[in-house]
């Protein structure tokens, strides 16, 4: 563990980069169709508006303040300005309901909330009066209902900071200190209510510094990264610090739905994202190559065969003979230019973390020259706690542990952390706290892995999902899940068989590819949820499902599935909104389905 004690506070680090670059690009933003640029002084400018405004409305120092939003420019102002009164920033995400809202708001005791737009602020209606706070609400964008008095609007705030010169909010912003909490993150809660993960100043910035360790050689210091994963989460939270760390410019996304148009406008150096969104790209392009041409099928697969050993050459350090490199550049003139193309043509590499990402997936993107760094952490751990290397990474592995943590293995293989990125405990929850923090400092991840002699963490499942069979075979079921989804006509599935005879599963199927499938083998439907009914699609996944059971040893073989119609989603429960399963609510929803198949 090396960590440098370079910065008091998150304030501290703030300013100096502001005091460096005061006239750098910091943050990019569309508006009314435009990109525009946002210095380091305009951002800190915002922010100090943002600060003392909370100020002028009664915020007092260690206040909790909500924010209610998507990714966008505001959410990180709204940060920055928390922080720099001594405040403590309370995320939550855009998709909670409003008794979940309520129930963070609540517990958290939050005085202000920041929400994005109408929309949000109808789901704060709906609970204010059980709010115990009385909390006074900042509407960022659109205009406020009279009958709301207790909402005001965002240019109304900035209005009220403008009344406070930046030396007083240097001069509050100076007094934090590292040890101070800095913000209560709500875990997505794949089993029962959210608990407020408290992290301080320090956690923070020692994460940040570890990354920025670990990423020297990629990511540099104006390199522009794409930001649109939520906020809430601690994966973008620590993105946004390592910004101000490195002095990288953030862009940010108009929405999911634009993501793509705005990778072609904006031309990033880096993005982060889960797995979820890379197995979508996996598929949608072996979908698009297999529906093409014979002519277009074989220049494909040649180039990626090609692709591949350039790819294993390249992580064995070995040299690439000559042959290999002229045909690697017909390769990539014919296929791998035109994917890199779609990702803007200059990207330095993708983060990956939330969840495993498959060892050939992340291979399949190196092979056509775009580098899938995997990490590994977890909201108590301040975001990564392991991260693969630009100059060593191992596909299938989350890295080593950042210079900034310790990290070891216990006696029956769970994954342990210690050192300043870990959080000071669960805000108002001691007993949840001593069973995962112990007394020596070290917390317990509740997930199990291997470590090769590098040191590279290889995450095999969680404890808590471990399946023991009625025989008494010990099975991970993400293995399973994530060898499954290689094949592109799976879009989800969740492995069961806790002490049963055998294993089971939920299966969600890429209906673009059922639809192709239908219309190739004559088979009528009058819509793609009636497909998953017919006994030819079943038939063709249990095909599937077959060919990748000859991967695995007997007891670990699916036996039977059931097609669920509709995609697992964020609305109708089954994923967190950082796209992970909730297995314990999908056994719930779909116990008929389950005992059927038993």
């Amino acid at each position: 563990m090396e960590y440098q004690n370079i910065y008091k506070s998150l304030n501290d680090l703030f300013q100096k980069r502001v005091s460096l670059k005061p006239l750098s690009t910091a943050l990019i933003t569309k508006k009314e169709g435009v990109w525009e640029n946002i210095t380091w002084s305009e951002y800190y400018e915002n922010s100090k508006n943002v600060g003392m405004g909370l100020v002028e409305l009664g915020f007092k120092k260690d206040n909790k303040v909500a924010i209610f939003s998507n990714t966008m420019i505001e959410w990180v102002i709204a940060d920055m300005g928390i922080l720099g009164i001594n405040g403590v920033t309370v995320p939550i995400y855009q998709s909670n309901t409003s008794k979940e809202a309520e129930y963070i708001i609540n517990h958290s005791e939050s005085k202000f909330i920041f929400v994005e737009d109408k929309k949000l602020l109808e789901k704060i209606a709906q609970v204010y009066k059980n709010l115990e706070t009385e909390p006074k609400v900042i509407l960022i964008k659109g205009k406020k209902d009279p009958k709301y008095n207790w909402v005001i609007e965002w240019n109304e705030l900035i209005k009220l900071g403008q009344k406070h010169s930046i030396d007083e909010f240097k001069k509050i912003s100076e007094t934090a200190t590292e040890t101070q909490l800095a913000t209560i993150v709500y875990t997505s809660g794949t089993t029962g209510l959210p608990k407020g993960v408290m992290l301080n100043h320090k956690a923070l910035l020692a994460n940040a510094q570890g990354l920025e360790i670990s990423l020297d050689k990629l990511a540099l210091e104006n390199d522009i990264v794409l930001m649109f994963l939520p906020l809430a989460h601690i994966f973008a939270k620590i993105i946004h610090i390592l910004t101000i760390h490195r002095g990288i410019q953030s862009a940010y996304a108009e929405s999911i739905e634009k993501l793509i148009d705005n990778i072609g406008e904006v031309k990033p150096h880096i993005m982060g994202s889960v797995p979820r969104i890379y197995e979508k790209v996996y598929a949608k392009i072996i979908g698009d190559v297999e529906s093409g041409s014979i002519v277009k099928r074989k220049i494909f697969y040649w180039s990626m065969e090609v692709g591949k050993k350039y790819s294993q050459a390249i992580q064995q350090k070995k040299s690439i003979s000559p042959i290999l490199r002229a045909e690697y550049e017909v390769a990539n003139r014919l296929v791998f230019s035109k994917l890199k193309a779609k990702f803007g043509g200059r990207l330095k590499f993708f983060a990956s973390s939330g969840a495993p990402l498959a060892k050939e997936i992340a291979e399949f993107f190196h092979a056509s020259g775009i580098l899938i760094l995997e990490a590994y952490g977890l909201t108590e751990v301040s975001g990564a706690m392991t991260i693969n290397t630009p100059d060593l990474f191992k596909f299938g592995t989350v890295g080593p542990a950042l210079k900034t943590t310790d990290v070891t293995l216990s006696e029956d293989g769970e994954i342990l952390c210690k050192g300043p990125i870990v959080m000071n405990g669960y805000y108002k929850n001691p007993d949840a706290t001593k069973e995962v923090l112990t007394d020596d400092g070290w917390f317990h991840t509740g997930d199990i892995g291997t470590s090769d002699r590098d040191g590279y963490i290889t995450i095999t499942d969680r404890k808590k999902d471990i399946i023991v069979t009625a025989a008494g075979k010990n099975i991970a079921p993400q293995n399973i899940e994530n060898m499954m989804k290689t094949d592109r006509r799976i879009s989800q599935i969740i492995v069961l068989g806790d002490k049963m005879k055998y294993l089971v599963a939920l299966i969600n199927i890429n209906l673009d590819e059922a639809e192709k499938f239908a219309n190739s083998n004559n088979i009528p439907f009058k819509n793609r949820e009636e497909l998953t009914e017919h006994p030819k699609v079943i038939e063709w996944i249990e095909g599937i499902v077959q060919e990748k059971n000859k991967e695995l040893p007997s007891y670990s073989t699916i036996k039977r599935f059931s097609i669920i119609p509709k995609d697992f989603s964020i609305e109708s429960g089954e994923l967190t909104p950082t796209l992970k399963v909730k297995r314990k609510f999908c056994m719930e929803k779909y116990k008929k389905e389950i005992e059927k198949m038993y």
